[in-house]
């Protein structure tokens, strides 16, 4: 059974930071992308950053461009979220989710398997 967790989520005051962390479980993710998502209550999922299976290829929201890293650690079957300077407006329920193929997909339909999520809430 494939899972995806992820951790790390809690309450900030703005301009704080957090790092979220999902670790994959069940199958390798050879040759995946991992992404995050988020959810925001009363709105709808959206694209946050991706990041290719080798880790050289990465690509972001623009509302968190230059605030938010993602990364991956292969041999973890882990990726993280650094967020730093964050904002109210990134209070959200944050999801990872892998998937094949274009790497700059920003579609939840195009991401195969999800975690359960972790909530980042942000006080301003």
């Amino acid at each position: 059974q494939v899972q995806l967790v992820e951790s790390g989520g809690g309450l900030v005051q703005a301009g704080g930071s957090l790092r979220l962390s999902c670790a994959a479980s069940g199958r390798t993710f050879s040759g995946y992308r991992l992404a995050w998502f988020r959810q925001a209550p009363g709105k709808e999922r959206e694209f946050v950053a991706v990041i290719s299976w080798s880790g050289g290829s990465t690509y972001y929201a623009d509302s968190v461009k230059g605030r938010f890293t993602i990364s991956r650690v292969n041999a973890k079957n882990t990726v993280y979220l650094q967020m730093n300077s964050l904002k109210p407006e990134d209070t959200a329920v944050y999801y990872c989710a892998a998937g094949m193929g274009y790497l700059y997909n920003t579609r939840s339909d195009g991401y195969d398997y999800w975690g359960q999520g972790t909530q980042v809430t942000v006080s301003s």
